[in-house]
């Protein structure tokens, strides 16, 4: 089991003895350095005193898995686990019909050159040309290949730009990356990794698969009959109606929880840090969403469903850099 240093243990025991709260966080192991596990965006430290299952160090926990810790940070802002558990990342069958969906969704923008949605009669709204190549799609492909953890490989992502004013950002849940122009435009590397830092969790945590039930997934594959398909004559349109149906596209790309956006901003600040990029950039980014947006609009994907609003976003990762990111930054990734 890895302990803490005798000056280090001795720290952590004077802060596990004051009023600190004890704190639960869950996630995936996803860097390790020395004694220190990150798990969810947060460093973790084991003492002789953990309870550890699943795996007898915490060097044996190979980066991928499944942990869960629970204890109390110091003063410096590291967990001090009192409990780890920790367990290998399984592919559920209804991870696998959420991934099959998402990639015929794929398929069917790439196929017709746009990223586009169902609209009223069976016609489309355009958001878009997709690129493949050129300047924006090699610097979103640049940052996103810096800023995705060595589990995840570089072939299980799929970066593209979309040709639009529009500041959007998406992921689905089969590793297609979708950054607007317009988003791009406006924003300086660092900012641009943290809203790609934020999608890019959306895929490793594998937020649609745990927000979505099984009954819900196969609504997807069952829309077709539900909406009289065959009434729309464009072939585009049912190919798109099929996979959104009563749910719309945004199903597949969704519009999460609180929950998994707050979480999303957390890991994905980490993932820049790692990265060599500044996440204490993070509450200037929000605050040009706010300035643009205000506190209420809601834009697809990146910014709706029931996330915090900017103000609060910002208050949070406020905090999160106070306990993580006060030191400087680690050589950036090449």
């Amino acid at each position: 089991m890895n302990t803490l240093t005798a000056g280090a243990f001795l720290g952590a025991a004077l802060a596990l003895s004051g009023s600190l709260k004890v704190e639960t966080i869950a996630g995936y192991a996803e860097f390790k350095h020395g004694d220190t596990l990150i798990v969810e965006g947060q460093r973790v430290v084991t003492t002789t005193a953990t309870t550890l299952k699943g795996a007898k160090r915490v060097a044996d926990i190979p980066l991928g898995n499944e942990v869960k810790a629970k204890g109390q940070r110091n003063t410096a802002g590291i967990l001090i686990a009192q409990e780890v558990d920790t367990r290998p990342n399984t592919n559920t069958s209804t991870e696998q019909q959420i991934v099959a969906s998402s990639n015929d969704a794929e398929q069917t923008w790439v196929k017709a050159g746009m990223m586009f949605e169902p609209a009223d009669s069976g016609k489309v709204n355009k958001i878009g040309d997709i690129l493949e190549s050129g300047p924006y799609v090699t610097r979103a492909r640049r940052i996103m290949d810096r800023i995705r953890p060595s589990y995840v490989p570089a072939s299980a992502l799929r970066v593209r730009a979309v040709k639009t004013d529009q500041w959007n950002a998406s992921a689905m849940a089969n590793g297609a990356i979708w950054v607007f122009t317009g988003l791009m435009d406006e924003l300086s590397d660092d900012e641009l990794a943290i809203v790609l830092g934020h999608e890019l969790t959306h895929y490793t945590h594998e937020h649609m698969r745990r927000q979505m039930s099984k009954s819900t997934v196969g609504q997807i594959a069952g829309t077709a009959v539900a909406i009289g398909i065959s009434q729309i004559k464009s072939s585009t349109a049912q190919q798109v109606a099929a996979f959104g149906g009563q749910m719309g596209l945004s199903a597949l790309m969704t519009s999460y929880s609180r929950e998994y956006e707050d979480q999303a901003d957390r890991v994905g600040l980490r993932y820049v840090y790692e990265a060599g990029f500044d996440p204490t950039k993070g509450p200037g980014l929000w605050q040009k969403f706010k300035d643009k947006y205000g506190e209420t609009d809601k834009i697809t994907n990146f910014f709706t469903g029931d996330h915090s609003r900017p103000t609060e976003r910002i208050h949070n990762l406020q905090r999160q850099i106070q306990l993580n990111y006060t030191k400087p930054l680690p050589p950036k990734k090449t």
